[in-house]
């Protein structure tokens, strides 16, 4: 069955901007704070804290460089191992590299494709040194945060929780971004809200926070003169870009419903299909960042197959986070996984992400949907 193209391309997700950016970079401009000081910053700290229950908010020029000054706050040296998730984003893993550190990839579960717990104990069994766990929470699903957190605990490490893609999801009415010792969020502009591009890093210790805050801007000392005493990056945020997440801010809540009814439109439509969409547990509400689905084992149809037919329709669709152990540059890591199981290799061989752009309307998704039905007639 041929589909006509959309005239516009319908993207897997692009911002949403509401007008209240404008005014506060306008502000920006009005007052001439335009560099990495000014309210703008210090107010959109102030709110995300509030929104996410922390004490302390350092905004930076990205979700990396929080990842970044996480892994130097858990204080990671050359030859330390680290426990990361497997399925995400390689920007998650790439700070340990940094550090000059060696990353281990512990597998997914399917229950929220997420670290599995059970296969974190089995690594630390092996590996009982390891002191630092970088958890993520893929597609603004939370994973097993609590149960993660225990082990952790357990064996005295410290959890850095990748909250990137999971801004406004919840555990157990817990706000992810709050669980590890240092947390992250991103702010790219495919992220629930956005600052064009930026992050920040969340921690309840005051003194890290002050620490982050000096690496951030070049490790300066409080001299008349430049004094370095050791090496920072140039990694905050600027007040322009603050502007824009502090009016983005005040639209997460309805960015987050927005995603929810499309999520939940495809979930519908998709019943009698033979596939099931990105899961989570009755504990958890996520912020339904991406749609994603997972094709039964049996179907012939692939995500390949679904993405070629949206693409010939001018849609955006793509496939899962290639797990880190399959990716070349960390093929030589150490993989934890159970029962010989590859769970994440799995999920991305049979699991396709959705358009989930809030742009979108309810019409042009029914086609999608249509579209997508159609691969599996």
């Amino acid at each position: 069955m041929k589909f006509k193209p959309f005239e516009n391309k319908i993207w897997l997700a692009s911002p949403k901007m509401h007008g209240d950016e404008q005014k506060y970079v306008k502000e920006a401009f009005d007052a001439n704070w335009v560099s990495t000081v000014g309210e703008n910053l210090n107010q959109f700290e102030v709110g995300i804290c509030k929104y996410i229950g922390v004490k302390n908010a350092v905004a930076l020029v990205s979700g990396t460089a929080a990842l970044h000054l996480a892994i130097k706050l858990a204080d990671v040296k050359q030859g330390d191992k680290v426990f990361c998730s497997d399925m995400t984003f390689v920007a998650t893993v790439n700070p340990v590299i940094y550090e000059k550190a060696e990353p281990i990839f512990i597998d997914s579960e399917y229950e929220t494709w997420n670290m599995n717990p059970k296969a974190l104990k089995k690594a630390f069994e092996k590996f009982p040194d390891v002191s630092v766990v970088v958890v993520a929470n893929l597609y603004g699903v939370p994973a097993k945060l609590d149960e993660i957190k225990a082990i952790c605990d357990k064996y005295g490490a410290i959890l850095i929780e990748d909250a990137a893609e999971s801004l406004g999801a919840t555990l157990n009415g817990q706000q992810t971004g709050s669980f590890g010792a240092y947390n992250v969020v991103s702010f790219n502009g495919n992220k629930i809200i956005t600052t064009s591009g930026g992050g920040v890093l969340l921690t309840n210790d005051n003194e890290a926070a002050n620490y982050a805050r000096k690496l951030s801007t070049q490790a300066r000392e409080p001299a008349p003169w430049y004094q370095h005493e050791y090496v920072g990056y140039n990694y905050r945020m600027s007040n322009i870009l603050a502007g824009i997440g502090r009016g983005q801010l005040l639209y997460l809540d309805e960015h987050i419903n927005r995603k929810k009814t499309i999520y939940n439109r495809y979930k519908n439509a998709f019943e009698d299909l033979p596939v099931v969409m990105n899961p989570f547990l009755d504990s958890m509400k996520p912020n339904y960042w991406l749609s994603c689905f997972l094709i039964d084992e049996s179907c012939t149809t692939t995500p390949e197959d679904i993405c070629i037919t949206l693409e010939k329709c001018n849609v955006e669709a793509r496939p899962i986070w290639k797990p880190m152990h399959m990716q070349p540059v960390y093929a030589n890591c150490d993989f934890i996984s159970l029962d010989g199981k590859d769970v994440g290799k799995d999920i991305f061989t049979r699991g396709l992400c959705l358009p989930s752009d809030i742009n979108m309307t309810e019409k042009q998704q029914e086609r999608i949907i249509k579209i997508i039905s159609a691969c599996f007639e």
